[in-house]
């Protein structure tokens, strides 16, 4: 039945039939390679001799299975395919559940033990927070902090430090670039050849089985980034698996994306299908992760993407649209679903593609969760705006709100916005060096309260003045500085007002949660809306993203209250001038609508938020 149903394209949990079984010391690799000529296993167990065992065809459709005695954990292996022009082609397991350490490229025999866990209340009240508070911790595992000797933390090691700073800074996810087994460092973990194994930099699955327990007794979810949507070229690796095409398309006009240099998923073929539905299942199922993050879900929905004219081949009905993806999409959506509750599947869409995040009954391709990249590039080409050119491209901190409520949407400061050139969160804006500190806290501000739950990369959390650099460690010390220290204490108390106000989070894809309060005055380069929870409660945002001190400035409002400021991003014990507003009421007098006008004293560079007192 496994075999039939691989073929058929339904069989999501793979896994526990392809790849190593260990059996004492008998141990059984299954593999599918529809194209070879004859197959064989070769490793440790007998000192690397290519042809000693041949593996038996047991399906017409290119299953092989072989038995070897005297084989161990840990051993490393690798197939062994001979082609029909006979070459010989040595290749990892795709199902290899341990690699060893690059720059080796071998498969480990190593069968997932029975871990046990302890996150069973965790896993029974995990729900997808659509109207709960997601503020997510983005970071990659190899330069979060590095030893003194320049090496990598271990999973264990991880699981104490990191989960312990996670829970102090109060976020509630973590979101982990790729930690599938990958050879290239610099590729941050974006071209996998080990769809099913954790990277064994850090230790072994076990140990990252302790770190999201770890996590999970903590109260931090996990979210991984996934990426089904190509693979690199690496000799070990997926492509041209048996020597011929197996994993990727056979068109040329489907195969690659050239500018990554990478292969492309056949999204037709059922055991590819298979394949990649199984391996979402398994980090889910056998690591108990929260979420898939799925990488550039563009690149598979569109088939000129990245492609120029006679480069790609239209579907069936003449469009540009992947009707194969699509499927794939929505099967694999419909399934997590169905099976494994509160776990969330996130799209990094970037085009304006309808209903990513829609249930799939409805026409839509069955996310959770989408990223806003709309969001953020337009809000990010407004921080790094010189202030008194900021009123030209007033809408691009308002446009995001004409669509905010069409998906279920992730505001995103991720990796990809600090590398390249595109300099870090904190040096964007276009201003003094001092000012840079405000700029930064009144823009997080303002995206905190903005609808969507919320993203931030490693980083932006101690003020990071250079690039993200893979290959260094964050810059901890920077905290040792006065100006990094109280940026600091910045973010973990806005996490925690964030946390602690359903104002911020509970009404996130709806009108009902929000309502523009001061839209149009680009003159100033004031924004100024109110969020409303579920009872009523609200929260009035105001930022000033000029460097004017604006005095009296009128907002107008609903009604008739005395106000407290929740939070100012001024205040001297985050860096600020500690301007002091007293006696906050609105009082009767039209304003922009409004019936009611409350005047503040707005620093500049800023981000209030005032709630009802």
């Amino acid at each position: 039945m496994a075999e039939y149903l691989f073929h058929e394209g339904r069989n999501y949990k793979s896994y526990e039939y392809f790849g190593s079984f260990l059996d004492k010391d008998c141990c059984t690799f299954r593999v599918w390679a529809p194209n070879a000529k004859r197959v064989y296993v070769t490793g440790e167990f007998c000192n690397w001799e290519a042809k000693k065992y041949e593996a038996k065809k047991i399906t017409e459709a290119g299953i092989y299975e072989c038995e070897i005695k005297g084989v161990k954990k840990f051993d490393c292996y690798k197939y062994v395919f001979e082609t029909a022009d006979g070459r010989i082609i040595y290749k990892s397991d795709p199902y290899a559940r341990h690699f060893e350490t690059r720059p080796g490229t071998s498969s480990k025999v190593y069968n997932i033990s029975e871990y046990e866990w302890s996150d069973k209340d965790w896993m029974k009240e995990r729900e997808v927070p659509y109207n709960k508070a997601m503020n997510i911790y983005e970071l990659h595992l190899g330069s979060w902090k590095l030893k003194d000797d320049g090496s990598f933390y271990s999973y264990l090691e991880l699981a104490e430090d990191l989960v312990n700073y996670v829970k102090k800074m109060n976020y509630t996810h973590i979101e982990i670039l790729p930690i599938m087994e990958h050879p290239y460092d610099k590729s941050w973990g974006y071209q996998v050849t080990g769809y099913f194994a954790p990277t064994s930099r850090y230790g072994l699955p076990e140990e990252f089985m302790h770190f999201v327990d770890e996590c999970h007794k903590n109260n931090i979810g996990v979210i991984l980034d996934w990426v089904p949507g190509h693979f690199p070229k690496d000799e070990s690796g997926l492509c041209e698996f048996d020597g011929g095409y197996v994993y990727e398309y056979s068109d040329s006009r489907k195969m690659e994306h050239k500018e990554w240099g990478t292969r492309v998923f056949d999204y037709s073929r059922n055991e590819v299908l298979s394949f990649l539905i199984s391996n979402a299942v398994y980090w889910i199922e056998k690591y108990h992760i929260d979420g898939l993050r799925v990488d550039a879900v563009s690149s598979m929905l569109y088939l000129d993407y990245g492609r120029k004219k006679g480069e790609w081949i239209p579907n069936e009905d003449g469009g540009n649209y992947n009707l194969e993806a699509i499927k794939f999409f929505r099967d694999l959506n419909v399934y997590i679903k169905e099976n494994f509750s509160g776990a969330m599947m996130i799209a990094e869409e970037s085009s304006s593609w309808p209903k990513v995040t829609a249930d799939v009954e409805y026409g839509g391709l069955g996310f959770n969760f989408k990223w806003n990249m709309g969001w953020m590039n337009d809000s990010l080409d407004y921080l790094s705006t010189d202030p008194f050119f900021r009123k030209g491209v007033h809408d691009k901190m308002t446009f995001s709100l004409t669509y905010a409520f069409s998906e279920n949407y992730i505001l995103p400061l991720s990796h990809d916005e600090v590398v390249h050139g595109k300099k870090s969160i904190l040096d964007k804006a276009d201003v003094e060096f001092e000012n840079k500190f405000s700029n930064m806290r009144a823009f997080i501000a303002y995206m905190f309260a903005h609808p969507g739950k919320k993203l931030t990369f490693m980083g932006c959390d101690i003020s990071q003045v250079i690039e993200w650099d893979e290959s260094k460690e964050l810059d901890w010390m920077l905290l040792d500085y006065p100006l990094h220290e109280k940026n600091h204490r910045f973010i973990k108390e806005l996490n925690k007002v964030y946390l602690n106000n359903s104002t911020l989070w509970e009404n996130d894809t709806s009108w009902s949660g929000f309502k523009w309060n001061t839209v149009d005055d680009s003159k100033n380069n004031v924004l100024a809306f109110t969020r409303k929870d579920k009872k009523g409660n609200e929260l009035l945002l105001v930022s000033n993203f000029s460097s004017q001190h604006l005095k009296k400035y009128k907002i107008g409002v609903d009604k008739k209250q005395k106000y407290s400021i929740l939070m100012n991003t001024d205040a001297k014990k985050y860096g600020g001038n500690g301007f002091v507003n007293r006696n906050l009421r609105s009082v009767k007098e039209k304003w922009n609508n409004f019936d009611y006008t409350l005047k503040l004293n707005i620093p500049p560079f800023s981000t209030m938020y005032l709630v009802k007192k």
